[in-house]
Formats: C-alpha cells, sequence, structure tokens
C-alpha cells in the first residue's frame, strides 16, 4: 500500500479540525484519479480480459474511497477498519449507467498481442483502457456529494491523486467571487498533502485582485527524508 493510502486514517481521525470538513456540508465533490502514460505493453493479453474497471477502479480506488468516506473505526486493527470500509461498500448507490464513460486510447489497437487476440475473437476488441464513474453513497455524511472515479491508460500524465473541492463559498463585500478551495492527497508520484486555500500577494496593498490561490503543502519524501516508504 501507498503511504499516503495509510495515512488517509490520521489525516482524517487524528487532525479533528480536518475530519469534520469530510462531510457533505462542506464538500463538493471528491475526485479519484488515476492515471498513466503507458499503454499496456507487456499486459496486453492479461491487461485485455480484464480492463482498466476491473484492474485498477474495482480494486485500488475502490479501496481509497472506502477510507475517505468511511467512519472512524472501532481501533486501528485491521478488522476494525475492515468493518468500516465494508460499510461503505454497502451504501454505494447503484451506478447509473449515464453516469459512466469508457473509452479506448488510440494505438491500442496496434499492439500485436491484441491484433493476435482480435484474430481469435473475430473483431477488434472494445477493452476499455479509461473509464469515469459518479458514485453516490446513501448516508447522511456524503448525501448527494458526487464520488467521480477517473482511471486511464495511455494518457498525459502520470499519477493517483484524491482530490477534495470545497463548496464554492458566496461572494462578499470584501474579496466578491473566488474560486473554490481544495484539498488534495497525490498518493504517487512522490506522496505530499496539499491545501489549495486563497492568500494576499506580497505587498502593501490590501485589494481584492491581490488576493490568488496558493498552497499549503506537506511533500512526505522531504519531511520525512531519512525513513524509507513502503511502495
Amino acid at each position: 500500500a501507498k503511504t499516503l493510502v495509510l495515512n488517509l486514517l490520521t489525516l482524517r481521525f487524528a487532525n479533528r479540525e480536518l475530519g469534520h470538513l469530510f462531510h457533505q456540508f462542506h464538500i463538493a465533490n471528491v475526485r479519484i484519479t488515476f492515471k498513466e502514460s503507458i499503454g499496456v505493453h507487456g499486459r496486453a493479453g492479461y491487461f485485455d480480459g480484464y480492463g482498466i474497471i476491473r484492474d485498477i477502479m474495482q480494486n485500488h480506488l475502490m479501496q481509497v474511497l472506502t477510507l475517505v468516506a468511511m467512519e472512524a473505526p472501532a481501533s486501528l486493527e485491521a478488522e476494525d477498519v475492515r468493518d468500516e470500509k465494508v460499510k461503505v461498500l454497502k451504501q454505494i448507490r447503484a451506478i447509473d449507467p449515464r453516469d459512466c464513460v469508457t473509452g479506448q486510447y488510440d494505438g491500442y489497437q496496434d499492439d500485436p498481442a491484441i491484433q493476435e487476440i482480435n484474430m481469435k475473437k473475430g473483431h477488434k476488441s472494445r477493452c476499455p483502457t479509461f473509464a469515469v464513474a459518479v458514485l453516490y453513497l446513501d448516508n447522511e455524511r456524503w448525501s448527494g456529494v458526487p464520488f467521480i472515479m477517473k482511471a486511464g491508460k495511455g494518457l498525459e500524465a502520470q499519477h493517483t491523486i484524491v482530490r477534495l473541492q470545497f463548496k464554492k463559498a458566496p461572494p462578499n463585500s470584501l474579496f466578491g467571487e473566488q474560486p473554490q478551495n481544495e484539498l488534495v492527497i497525490r498518493i504517487q508520484p512522490n506522496e505530499a498533502i496539499y491545501y489549495k486555500i486563497l492568500a494576499k500577494m506580497p505587498g502593501l496593498s490590501q485589494r481584492a485582485k491581490d488576493v490568488e490561490q496558493t498552497v499549503l503543502d506537506l511533500d512526505l519524501k522531504k519531511r520525512f527524508e531519512l525513513r524509507r516508504t513502503p511502495e
């Protein structure tokens, strides 16, 4: 397990001022994103039988979702954590097909292993290498909050990120309309936690236009550079 996946419980339940923000009162949406720039080279035979949903979303990303959404366990023992995660899984509403999108990256059909599979099947592979699904939980904490799960290979970037976007604050007389704040948990590469907030740019003037979005960030490798982190 990645360090920050394990750290999610600490982030939520050891920091009470942050933990109470994980709630429908404060969160507009939760985005759990896995992107790989590489394709399926070397794994085409296996991958084509499973696709991105079974390979990544229904296990790895679903584990992350349960840690973001679960209630506090009775203890940090594996059995107690598991019990709370199972409760979350049972609360996931049946997914509306209209809330799903699948796709396949350009060049997938050109892989020799895929071409061989296509010949055996007699048609081109319809295996998804990209998928987006919007999930909802039927519980009090997360009622109405969309969990947007996205995974894909052959994309423009390579990272795994959890992004909690806070509800947009109404405009006020001091600063007008401002962008939404975000709590971002980067699982890979370079595990980090950062909080997108509004701050005043350096200078003596105090005007709304001097405010811009910046980040408070914790880079785990820099902060704990002498400690090995599990992959």
